[in-house]
């Protein structure tokens, strides 16, 4: 029998949004993010800190005999919703979910030692993959001679925080320390700065072996990010809806809300409509793969090819309904708009993802 997704939240999930909304709430405002994005340390180390070593959430997908917590996509989805609603500068993605699906996909004391560290809180690891990878490549920028890396990968996310890189090559996946001979990390602009890019260069650069063939841990990681990275789209996209609202009840002209004009109505109805089946299809994403259903690489595809349009959308019209502050520094909207474009071209635009699932269910173009 195929797997019936549950697309509710479970009271535990509640309780476990709950507490990062809290922390958040605490530690993230949309100043201090503001203000770190401008600067020349975009990651908010302290604030990584509390979610990955207090609150233990950097293990969510890790079993707990491996040293993790043991909870599923759906629990780290919860949590990447509420990162997504606070434009949180941390490396949940590409830490807790891409480079420990890749990860999870190794076997040997190498990559178990890793894996545990990961999931404690106190290493940030990065796949050396460019951001808007959606596949396994033909061919990698990075050889292997031995155990010596030689070559170079650009746009990955997150790497100037991280403390270990996974790389893949034709001889298989190894991990590099950041810190390493032979590595180097040099920031790119990036368009969202709370989750800034990096070219990563290896000269000869000491790797440890963690599989023989890197394809089948980097499939596994990217599809695991792409049906996460919906669930941070959908946080984002119910805060844009959530404050536009709140904004046009509060912000009069010709004496009524402008909230209260037919036109501005029609806007919002139409934008919860599209946030309303962004979380069903967020959900389907998380659900499938926590359940490993074999409908999961659909359940992605559906929910990467939808959430991409509704995010950008979202942010769009807060701009406009926002009025002249949505254009200024004055507001933190841009950090919202700039997150939701470059999240849609992050693990393979949504167009790619429509491909894909024609091919998935074969349904080919005339």
């Amino acid at each position: 029998m195929s797997h019936q997704p549950d697309l509710l939240y479970t009271e535990e999930e509640e309780a476990l949004r709950s507490a990062v909304r809290d922390l958040l709430a605490d530690h993230c405002d949309a100043a201090t993010v503001q203000t770190r994005a401008e600067s020349d340390e975009p990651h908010d180390r302290a604030l990584w800190k509390n979610l990955a070593e207090s609150m233990g959430l950097a293990g969510l997908l890790v079993p707990e005999e491996r040293g993790g917590q043991g909870a599923t996509h759906r629990e780290a989805a919860v949590v990447l919703e509420e990162l997504g609603r606070a434009v949180a500068p941390v490396p949940y993605l590409t830490s807790a979910v891409v480079a420990t699906e890749a990860l999870l996909a190794c076997e040997g004391e190498e990559a178990a030692t890793l894996l545990a560290a990961l999931a404690s809180g106190r290493t940030v690891g990065a796949l050396a993959v460019p951001l808007s990878d959606r596949a396994p490549r033909d061919e990698w920028g990075v050889r292997a001679d031995a155990a010596a890396l030689t070559g170079a990968v650009t746009g990955v996310a997150d790497a100037a925080a991280a403390d270990v890189f996974l790389v893949p090559t034709a001889d298989g996946l190894f991990a590099v320390d950041a810190g390493a001979p032979g590595v180097t990390v040099t920031p790119q602009t990036s368009l969202d700065r709370t989750r800034p890019l990096a070219a990563v260069a290896f000269d000869g650069a000491a790797g440890r072996l963690l599989a023989p063939t890197a394809a089948p841990a980097v499939r596994r990681a990217l599809r695991a990010g792409a049906g996460l990275l919906v669930s941070e789209q959908l946080g984002l996209s119910e805060w844009l809806l959530t404050e536009t609202v709140r904004y046009t009840r509060e912000r009069n002209q010709f004496n009524r809300p402008v909230g209260s004009f037919q036109a501005l109505k029609h806007r919002l109805a139409q934008l919860w409509l599209e946030t309303v089946n962004l979380k069903a299809a967020a959900r389907g994403a998380a659900d499938a793969l926590a359940a490993g259903s074999e409908d999961a690489d659909i359940a992605v595809a559906v929910a990467q090819a939808y959430a991409a349009p509704v995010a950008v959308h979202a942010a769009e019209e807060a701009l406009q309904l926002h009025g002249g502050i949505g254009m200024t520094w004055e507001h933190p909207i841009h950090l919202y708009l700039k997150r939701a474009k470059a999240d849609s071209i992050a693990l393979g635009t949504a167009g790619r993802h429509r491909e894909e699932l024609a091919e998935l269910v074969e349904l080919w173009a005339p």
